[in-house]
C-alpha cells in the first residue's frame, strides 16, 4: 500500500469510529438493521430529538459511508451499508480484538428487509480496471470466496459462478444489461446450497462511477422475497472488502471464509 492509499484509508476508518461513537448514530444504524430502506420521516418518528438533529446525523453516517441513500419516486430511503465496517474488520480491528471485531460485522451479516439491500465502497482504480476485475474470471476467484464468474458478457448471455473447489455450480443467471465500464445488471440464482436454491431468482446491479482517481461502486442487490435467507446477500461486504484490498493492494484478504472455495 502507497503512502497516499494509507492516508486514504486511515481518513476512511476515523470517518468510521467516528460516526460510531454517538449513541444516537449507532441508533440510527440500529433501525436500519431492524428495517432498511426507511425514510427521514420513519426514522425521526422513532427518536426523542428533532427533525433537524436526525437529518445531522444521517448526514454524517453517509459522510462515513455507513448510510447510503436512493430515491423512489418522491421518497428517499436510506440503508444501512455494512461495507465500511467490514473493511474496518478485515484490515484493522481484528488483529486485536477478534471477537468484539466479529460482534461489531454482525451488523452486515443479518439484514433481513424484503426490499433491497446496497452497498457502496469507494477504490482507488480506473473504471476500466474495476470493470475487468468484475468480469475476468481469474480476477474474481481471488476476491469472491475463490468463485469464478464465466460469461462472454453480453446482453441476454448467461453466466456461470464456479470454483474446482465446490461440488457443483455455485450459481447461474442472465447478464440483463451490459454497459461497460459503467454498469452490469444481472439475474442471480444461487445454487451452493438446496436452501439458496429454493429462494429462486433475485436481481444485482452494478454500477461504476468515477470519482476524481478513485471510483465509487455501487451494488445493489434486489428483488429478494420477504424473509429471503441472508446467505443471498451477507457475503457482499467481504466480497467488496476483498476486491478493494486485491485493486489497491494486489493482496487477498485472508479472514475466515474469503477463500471458502479458493
Amino acid at each position: 500500500m502507497t503512502c497516499d492509499q494509507k492516508v486514504t484509508y486511515c481518513r476512511s476508518v476515523d470517518a468510521v469510529f467516528k460516526a460510531l461513537a454517538d449513541p444516537t448514530r449507532r441508533s440510527l444504524l440500529d433501525e436500519l438493521f431492524r428495517e432498511d430502506g426507511q425514510t427521514l420521516s420513519a426514522l425521526e418518528a422513532r427518536f426523542d430529538i428533532t427533525r433537524f438533529a436526525v437529518m445531522k446525523h444521517l448526514k454524517q453516517l453517509e459522510e462515513a459511508g455507513l448510510v447510503v441513500t436512493r430515491r423512489r419516486g418522491r421518497e428517499k430511503l436510506h440503508f444501512l451499508n455494512p461495507v465500511p465496517i467490514r473493511l474496518v474488520h478485515d484490515r484493522w480491528v481484528s488483529k486485536y480484538a477478534e471477537p468484539w471485531a466479529a460482534a461489531l460485522s454482525g451488523l452486515k451479516s443479518r439484514l433481513e428487509s424484503p426490499m433491497q439491500k446496497v452497498f457502496e465502497i469507494y477504490i482507488r482504480t480506473t473504471p476500466e480496471r474495476l470493470w475487468e476485475a468484475i468480469t475476468d474470471p481469474e480476477i474474481r476467484s481471488k476476491y469472491n470466496f475463490g468463485a469464478r464468474v464465466t460469461s462472454d458478457w453480453t446482453p441476454g448471455s448467461r453466466y456461470e459462478m464456479s470454483s474446482p473447489g465446490a461440488p457443483g455450480p455455485l450459481g447461474e443467471g442472465e447478464n440483463l444489461e451490459v454497459d461497460p465500464p459503467r454498469r452490469l445488471v444481472q439475474s442471480m440464482v444461487a445454487l451452493w446450497s438446496d436452501e439458496v436454491k429454493s429462494e429462486g431468482t433475485s436481481r444485482v446491479t452494478w454500477e461504476i462511477e468515477p470519482v476524481g482517481d478513485s471510483c465509487r461502486l455501487t451494488v445493489t442487490h434486489d428483488q429478494l422475497r420477504e424473509g429471503a435467507n441472508d446467505e443471498l446477500y451477507g457475503g457482499w461486504p467481504m466480497i467488496l472488502s476483498g476486491l478493494k484490498t486485491w485493486l489497491e493492494t494486489g493482496q487477498k484478504l485472508t479472514t475466515p471464509g474469503s477463500l471458502l472455495y479458493g
